[in-house]
């Protein structure tokens, strides 16, 4: 048995206990920074696999960084386990159902993933343990990735310091290495304070800070014809102003995600959305008091990482799926509208080119992607991911991996249902291997890290990785 086969037979040795670990994650959903049951999931199995565990990084009570062995390569590999709100949804259930009304659910697998990066930082630490192997391993544990950034706040207090390179991963409905990029983001929040009246008898001595609220929402509609095409900005409403229509509302809060493909480019939009904001309340005669929440970078892939990746998902293969597997899949991909379909088709054709029209409809109509997509490195960005940060960092590469129903979305029902699945017990156990092939490479083949190194040295030339979450903001 070769090096490769031999991590690989490690992660499948001790795969029951990755496996139920990620289960249990599943079942006790937690959101942003506040991950105190499914972080111990991860204490568990990296403390009893003989890991050095620094927990409380970054100024976060349930971010960790787990170590094994010495010296160089110093190589980094980042889990995640937040998940989201209002994704409570029953197991394997192919119709929405929550669990709890309102409640968390694993909507975009991060069970799976931040278990995926412990099993392979176990892997290769048991192999080298084997063979007697130099270097060191961390393990990263990172709350709040869906929206708090958990990464950028450790960028941000030197946590990844000292890495020769990282690794990641995300579940996915297809399996590629990751050559795109991502957004850049700026989170925060709007409050208007007004002065509240009756609204029938004395209307001319309120001010309504609801009004401010919707005249800063309408004044980032304008914008929109104003900015590059490829940026982003979302709101919500946290906090309308009450219930009762007959008084002028004293308070309302917003929440804004400013996205741009550069930071610098989402920072000159944050600042035009914040004049915005002065604006509407000068209007109204109200109050606005900004409170930053997060920030993160977009994501640069580093290409000889990326490649040494690719060549690893080609190794590990394709997902050991039984019919049984491909129709239970069925359940979710059979809520799949026609658009969505529509753009599983398209995007088949457009990666294999090569392949006939039937070859092509055959592949989309499948329950699951088990062919690889090929690696293609483009500019194209879309959502925002705090890996970003550490990208800018060190060297790191990431990849997708398809254990998730063709077809469907992240941040879904569909995702949440199928997170304690065979299937995704499955893509588990193969992004793991993947990352600690991967990891492997870079601790037996100096040439490799160089190379990553070079690479980053030649993409960030002239450019510098600057702090932009300000000292006094804490996660929260």
């Amino acid at each position: 048995m070769d090096d490769k086969q031999r991590i690989m037979q490690i992660i499948e040795d001790k795969s029951q206990e990755f496996i139920e670990a990620a289960d249990h994650i599943w079942g006790t959903p937690e959101t942003r920074f506040a991950v105190k049951e499914s972080v111990q999931q991860h204490y568990k199995v990296l403390e009893q696999e003989g890991f050095d565990i620094e927990k409380g990084v970054g100024h976060m009570d349930y971010a960790y960084v787990a170590t094994w062995g010495s010296g160089r390569p110093v190589i980094g590999i980042t889990g995640e386990y937040d998940a989201l709100g209002g994704l409570s949804q029953v197991a394997d259930l192919g119709e929405h159902k929550p669990l709890v009304e309102g409640g968390n659910g694993q909507g975009c697998g991060h069970n799976i993933l931040g278990m995926a990066a412990v099993a392979a930082g176990v892997g290769i630490k048991t192999f080298m343990e084997e063979k007697g192997l130099k270097g060191t391993i961390k393990v990263f544990g990172c709350p709040a990735e869906e929206s708090g950034y958990g990464k950028a706040f450790m960028a941000r207090d030197g946590v990844f310091d000292g890495l020769d390179l990282a690794l990641s991963w995300h579940p996915s409905d297809v399996t590629q290495a990751w050559g795109s990029s991502s957004l850049a983001v700026l989170q925060a929040y709007f409050d208007f304070t007004g002065v509240p009246a009756h609204a029938a008898a004395a209307p001319e001595l309120g001010r309504s800070a609801l009004d401010a609220a919707e005249l800063m929402n309408v004044g980032v509609q304008f914008l929109r014809e104003h900015m590059i095409d490829a940026a982003r900005v979302h709101y919500a409403f946290i906090d309308a102003g009450g219930e009762s229509a007959n008084v002028v509302q004293s308070h309302a809060r917003l929440y804004y995600f400013v996205r741009a493909p550069r930071m610098d480019q989402a920072q000159d939009l944050f600042k035009r959305v914040e004049k915005i904001a002065q604006g509407a309340a000068l209007m109204t005669e109200t109050q606005v008091k900004e409170e930053f929440d997060a920030a993160c970078y977009n994501f640069v892939p580093n290409h000889p990482l990326t490649e040494a990746i690719d060549r690893n998902l080609d190794l590990v293969g394709p997902l050991p799926l039984d019919q049984q597997e491909l129709d239970y899949e069925r359940r979710y991909t059979d809520t799949v509208p026609e658009a969505g379909k529509q753009r599983v088709l398209s995007r088949t054709k457009e990666a294999f080119p090569d392949l006939s029209d039937e070859e092509v409809r055959k592949m989309a109509e499948s329950t699951m992607a088990l062919k690889k997509y090929p690696l293609a490195f483009t500019d194209t960005a879309s959502g925002s991911t705090d890996v970003g940060d550490v990208s800018w960092q060190t060297p790191t590469a990431q990849f997708s991996g398809g254990f998730e129903p063709q077809g469907t979305s992240a941040h879904s029902w569909q995702w949440a249902a199928n997170g304690k699945s065979s299937v995704a017990h499955k893509g588990l156990l193969s992004a793991g291997k993947t990352l600690a092939l991967t990891a492997y490479d870079a601790f037996t083949n100096p040439d490799l890290v160089k190379a990553a190194k070079e690479d980053f040295d030649k993409t960030f030339a002239g450019q510098e990785y600057k702090v932009v979450i300000p000292d006094d903001v804490m996660p929260h």
